[in-house]
């Protein structure tokens, strides 16, 4: 339940002046205030007009941009879809850090899978009772629905009776429309 591994990335974030937030399993986690599996990695989400602050942030990390699943160094270009995961190695203690880029306009969220999917910006994320920044559960959910896998589904098991109706009724809408024969769909009715 200590949440170290977020604690300290939070702090390397501190002085970053956009808006991040932990994704993935640590997100959920975090919603529900506890530990509720073993992570593998790290992930961390920015909006993608903020990627080159990040990369100028963490001067000593060295960069990899995944391009159809093959990494590939990061110069200074700027990142457009389809290209969406950075991963970074800090230059001299071999921290990892996986950083995913996130869609948005100025009022709205995009769903990088099917751009019709949008939520409320100012939504899309929340603090932990720390505060610590993470994806709220419905959206990091709605990235787990293509190629579930088990550790997929014990997140979704460990949050979806924590979501509050509307929380619920956004997921349920959004899987609809991604991939609308999803197991999920019959829990969150």
């Amino acid at each position: 339940m200590s949440f170290e591994q977020c604690h300290r990335i939070a702090s390397l974030m501190s002085g970053f002046n956009k808006t991040w937030f932990f994704a993935g399993g640590w997100a959920i986690d975090l919603s529900i205030g506890r530990e509720t599996r073993q992570h593998q990695d790290i992930e961390i989400a920015l909006f993608r007009k903020d990627q080159l602050y990040l990369k100028e942030y963490l001067n000593e990390w060295d960069f990899k941009k995944v391009v159809k699943g093959t990494f590939h160094s990061w110069k200074n270009e700027f990142l457009e879809l389809p290209i969406h995961e950075i991963h970074a190695l800090h230059k001299s203690n071999g921290d990892r850090l996986e950083v995913l880029l996130n869609e948005a306009t100025d009022s709205e969220w995009k769903f990088r899978r099917e751009l019709t999917i949008s939520h409320p910006l100012m939504s899309v994320w929340s603090y932990s009772d720390t505060g610590i920044p993470y994806l709220n559960p419905e959206i990091v959910l709605l990235y787990k629905v293509k190629n579930t896998r088990e550790k997929d589904h014990q997140d979704f098991i460990a949050i979806v009776d924590k979501l509050d109706d509307q929380r619920r009724k956004w997921l349920r809408g959004a899987i609809q429309l991604h991939e609308p024969k999803h197991k999920w769909l019959q829990f969150l009715t």
